[in-house]
This record gives C-alpha cells, sequence and structure tokens, in this order.
C-alpha cells in the first residue's frame, strides 16, 4: 500500500478536518495523495502556490431547497446540490444523481473524482457533480416531471454551455434530461442543447450515449486484459448492478465472447449458470421496470435468485463492478482472488474499498479504477457537446468508433505514466498521475484563481 509523502499529510490532514463527516470525499482525496508522492519528487514546483489545496477546495458549492407537488396535492421538499469543483480545463462537466443518499459529500467525491476522470479523457472539459435525495423509484412520470422542472428552476442559473453542463447518472436517464432541458428552455427562452447532455436524439442527443459507459468499461478492459495476452473470449463475468452501466457492459462482453454469470440491482442478485440472457433483463429493467429478481420466474432453467448477499460471491474470471461506490469490500476482494479472478474493473464510480484495492493490487490481479475505465459515458457527452456546437449529428458507428479509440488512449496513457513513475501496471497510480498533471498543468498556468 502507497504511504502519503510527509509534505502532502497536513494537505489531508487539513482536508479531513474542513470536510468533517463526509467519508466518501476523503477517501478519494486519500488516493489521489497516496499517488502523488513520486509527482512532488519529480516537480516539486505542484507544491507550490497551494496548487494541491486548491485542487482538492471546490470552486464552488451550490446546496438549494426543490419543493414539488406530488399526485396527492401534498407539496414534498428535497434538497438539491451541484458542487462546481474545477473548470480549469473548461467548463464543469459532470453528472445529476437522483437517489436516496445524495448529500454534499457524496457530490464532492464525485465532482473530484470527475475532475480527474474528464482530465483523461483528453477533452476540454472541468469536473463537476449534481444530484439530490430525491429517490425517483415507484413515483408517477407527473411527479417525477414536476420534481424536476422545480430542481431546474433553481439550478439553471448556474448552467451555460460555457459554465456548466450536466448530464445524467444513477436515477436520471432520458425522461430526466428531458424534462429537466424543457424547463432550462422554458426558463431562458434558449434552445441551448449544448448545456445538458444525455439527450434525446431529436433534442440534440448522441448515438451511443446510453451505451457509452459500460461500451467504455469493456474497451478500457478488454485493452487492459490484452496486456497478458487475455481477452473476454470464454470468460465467465459477474457485473454488478442492472442500470445503463451494467446493461451494456454485458452487451459488450457478450459481444467480445465473454458469459455473464451474474448481475443483481439493490435487493440481490440474480446467476444463471447458462449465462445471464441479457434481453430478459433489458425487458425486466427497461420495460417492465421491476426487480431483477423476475429473472427467474421467467427464465427459469438454470437461474436462481439470491436475496442480499453479496454478488461477489460468485465464482468468476472478471469482475465489473458498476453499481455504487464501495459496494466490493476486502472480504468480497479476499473471495474473488480466492476463486481465480484475473481483472476487474470498475465501471461505478469507486465501487472497491480501499481494503479491496490493496488485496487486489498485492495478488497481482489486473485492476482497473473507475476514474479511468469509467471514462467513457463523459467522453461521449463530450462529442455530443461538440455535435450540438456544431449542429451536427454523427452515427453510432462513427461516435462508437470514437469512444473506442478515447479509451483505448486513456488506457494507454496510464500504463505509460504508470511505468514512468516505476510502478508498472499500477493502473491506480497511472490514472491518478496521468490526470493530476494534466489539470495541475492547466491551474498553473491560469494563475492564483
Amino acid at each position: 500500500m502507497l504511504r502519503i509523502d510527509e509534505k502532502l499529510q497536513p494537505i489531508l490532514h487539513d482536508v479531513i478536518k474542513r470536510n468533517a463527516g463526509e467519508p466518501e470525499f476523503h477517501q478519494a482525496v486519500t488516493e489521489v495523495l497516496e499517488s502523488l508522492g513520486r509527482v512532488i519528487a519529480k516537480r516539486p514546483h505542484y507544491i507550490d502556490n497551494a496548487l494541491i489545496q486548491r485542487l482538492c477546495e471546490p470552486e464552488r458549492q451550490i446546496i438549494f431547497r426543490v419543493p414539488w407537488v406530488d399526485d396527492s396535492g401534498n407539496v414534498q421538499i428535497n434538497r438539491g446540490f451541484r458542487v462546481q469543483f474545477n473548470s480549469a480545463l473548461g467548463p464543469y462537466k459532470g453528472g445529476i444523481r437522483f437517489h436516496p443518499s445524495v448529500n454534499v459529500g457524496i457530490i464532492k467525491f464525485l465532482g473530484f473524482e470527475q475532475t480527474f476522470k474528464n482530465a483523461l479523457t483528453g477533452m476540454p472539459i472541468g469536473g463537476g457533480k449534481g444530484g439530490t435525495d430525491f429517490n425517483p423509484r415507484g413515483r408517477s412520470n407527473g411527479e417525477v416531471m414536476r420534481f424536476c422542472q422545480s430542481f431546474m428552476t433553481e439550478l439553471h442559473r448556474h448552467l451555460g454551455e460555457y459554465t456548466d453542463v450536466p448530464a445524467g447518472d444513477i436515477g436520471v436517464g432520458g425522461r430526466e434530461i428531458g424534462y429537466m432541458f424543457g424547463q432550462y428552455k422554458r426558463l431562458t427562452n434558449r434552445y441551448e442543447a449544448g448545456v445538458l447532455t444525455g439527450k434525446a436524439l431529436f433534442h440534440g442527443g448522441s448515438r451511443a450515449r446510453t451505451e457509452a459507459t459500460g461500451y467504455g468499461a469493456t474497451y478500457f478492459v478488454e485493452r487492459m486484459l490484452a496486456t497478458r495476452n487475455l481477452s473476454f473470449d470464454g470468460k465467465r463475468v459477474t457485473v454488478s448492478g442492472s442500470g445503463n452501466v451494467a446493461v451494456y457492459t454485458m452487451e459488450k462482453i457478450i459481444e467480445f465472447g465473454g458469459i455473464i454469470a451474474a448481475c443483481s440491482d439493490s435487493n440481490g442478485y440474480v446467476v444463471d449458470e447458462d449465462g445471464i440472457d441479457l434481453d430478459l433483463v433489458k425487458e425486466i429493467k427497461e420495460v417492465r421496470r421491476e426487480r431483477i429478481s423476475e429473472y427467474v420466474s421467467l427464465k427459469g432453467g438454470r437461474s436462481h435468485y439470491v436475496e442480499g448477499g453479496s454478488i461477489w460471491d460468485v465464482p468468476c474470471d472478471i469482475a465489473m463492478p458498476s453499481a455504487t461506490q464501495n459496494e466490493l469490500t476486502g472480504r468480497d476482494a479476499s473471495l474473488l482472488i480466492e476463486n481465480g479472478v484475473v481483472a476487474v474493473g470498475e465501471g461505478a464510480n469507486m465501487p472497491s474499498t480501499p481494503d479491496a484495492v490493496r488485496l487486489f493490487q498485492e495478488a497481482g490481479i489486473l485492476f482497473a479504477p473507475g476514474k479511468a475505465a469509467n471514462a467513457g459515458g463523459v467522453a461521449t457527452s463530450a462529442l455530443e457537446m461538440q455535435q450540438n456546437a456544431s449542429r451536427d449529428s454523427w452515427s453510432f458507428q462513427q461516435t462508437e468508433a470514437r469512444l473506442a479509440a478515447i479509451m483505448h488512449d486513456i488506457h494507454d496513457r496510464c500504463a505509460e505514466t504508470a511505468e514512468e513513475y516505476g510502478a508498472p501496471s499500477d493502473y491506480v497510480l497511472g490514472a491518478n498521475i496521468a490526470g493530476f498533471v494534466r489539470v495541475a498543468e492547466a491551474m498553473d498556468a491560469l494563475g492564483v484563481i
């Protein structure tokens, strides 16, 4: 396990003190600072002008009330957040999450991670993140629409294609983006398509955006496996989650010849010894909007459902955690290693705990961190911004080809950086340093702002 350089320890101490009660944010900052000792030894000027301290402090944090009326005529109150973390490379860019677990610490951790993730894409976008503790599950379309309109009534004043460009995240898909874009257009009297990404095609959306995060993670892991003359072909793969990221991770893995052993939702997981039927999963989650437990009653055969528990109990060759933060623990990592896992690719943001990451690295398991492996979504969002700016629309094939090239480039940049800093195959260190250097150079050039 890396140790934080003594010059960086006071910075972490101040971050923890200034941001009390935000463990996810502390975890994200700690992971990055653990990688930076080698950088400041080689480039000590990054310590100057409190650059690293500024990088750990959001440029702006917005918290607001979201009042809305439910179908029974009762007024409900939720809390909205937007953390505009760093704009040294371009306008803030990052998704909006609708989930009851959302708080300012979660959004800060996501915005911090987003800053480095966006830097790794090589595209001119800064880092930000937003969300609310509203839970869309079980709400009618009318309730979701009214909530989105109220949410955007406050948020719109902080957005703009040259200021801050949100997208979707957990709980926010095309429906929610459409409602928010409609309210933004109504309030501003501008058809500013570039202010939100993840839109429907007829509003200037990008083909392959829905698939991008899952496809991108698979492209990254494919490239990583190739460094050891391995591939997805014939491998048993466990993918946690059953939302967009998980579904399209599974789709691309199957295309590459892999077999999906299990997938999950927040209630439990389903195992199919014959390989998960992805079409059935899509019907359950995207059409019926039901729980993954329905898979067994509809499929039968050699499938079974486990309520609760850990999906990582299922033996597999490759693990793709694609649900939420800290879902894969040290205990899970030990069992995966014991069962013969050869690679782990993070499709979600920071889904593996620090103990899990340490165990994978000590065991020599190929490990792709989320800030690199799941950058495909934001990369395609940036491609959507390009199309909006030029009033253009690309084919699915053209967009996917760009996505694949970007993900392969991110992989190679992480691998080359790890090699340069004396840690071959350490993708965590490579991603952290490569992302940090790009942001730090931009911040240094802009002066103390």
